[in-house]
């Protein structure tokens, strides 16, 4: 056996124990906290008094103008000059869910705006309250809008939690750092990373198409194709 395959075969294991327990971890909390984080910003923007969306346009604004592994830096090497200490994995948490946060607003709020005025002042004919119009109207029909948007979200957030590796998360990335530390054959396995990455990526994709075509049953964003 070649020895650059042996020594990728020898690098799986820590390579995937390390995306398992680290990177899809921090992957699916950073995006489950960061939709949360985008449907209120969102709301506060499109139906917030003023004060209020000053601020989440203030924040949106902030985080889509700034570099990612910036504001991973400032949370985790900046704020403790402020006396916040965070661990690595908090640290990066944070920065990835206000940046998803930023992104989904954004996402959220076109996809919310394009369900026609018609469909509001139906909800309320038949005596619905704002927030039922909202949960049982408005966000239904918005959500196959914004399916395929937050579905690319997501899988560039797999791939962007690597830059946790800058702040010394342990995940894939940075594993195979410590290897090649301890190897020096960066070529062969930082290629190897690489492939995990486009597998998780490939897996992710196909599971996305599958999706848009559910909601496309029921007529939407794919309903031209069909």
């Amino acid at each position: 056996m070649p020895s650059w395959l042996q020594l990728m075969l020898d690098s799986l294991q820590p390579l995937l124990w390390a995306g398992l327990i680290f990177t899809v971890p921090l992957t699916l909390l950073s995006f489950v906290l960061g939709l949360a984080l985008g449907l209120v910003t969102a709301i506060a923007r499109l139906f917030g008094p003023r004060p209020v969306s000053d601020v989440a346009r203030f924040y949106v604004w902030v985080i889509r103008g700034t570099p990612l592994l910036v504001q991973l830096f400032v949370i985790f090497y900046g704020l403790p000059s402020a006396g916040i200490l965070l661990s690595a994995f908090p640290a990066a948490l944070i920065g990835f869910t206000l940046n998803v946060g930023a992104y989904t607003s954004e996402i959220i709020r076109a996809a919310i705006s394009s369900v026609p005025r018609g469909q509001w002042e139906a909800a309320y004919s038949i005596g619905m309250s704002w927030s039922q119009a909202m949960r049982r109207t408005i966000l239904p029909q918005a959500t196959r809008v914004a399916v395929p948007p937050l579905s690319n979200t997501f899988i560039s957030l797999v791939k962007d939690t690597s830059l946790a590796a800058a702040i010394t998360v342990p995940e894939l990335f940075q594993t195979a750092q410590r290897i090649v530390a301890t190897t020096y054959e960066p070529l062969i396995l930082y290629i190897e990373a690489a492939l995990i990455y486009l597998a998780m990526s490939s897996v992710l994709s196909l599971l996305q198409t599958r999706l848009e075509r559910r909601f496309a049953r029921y007529g939407g964003f794919l309903e031209a194709r069909t």
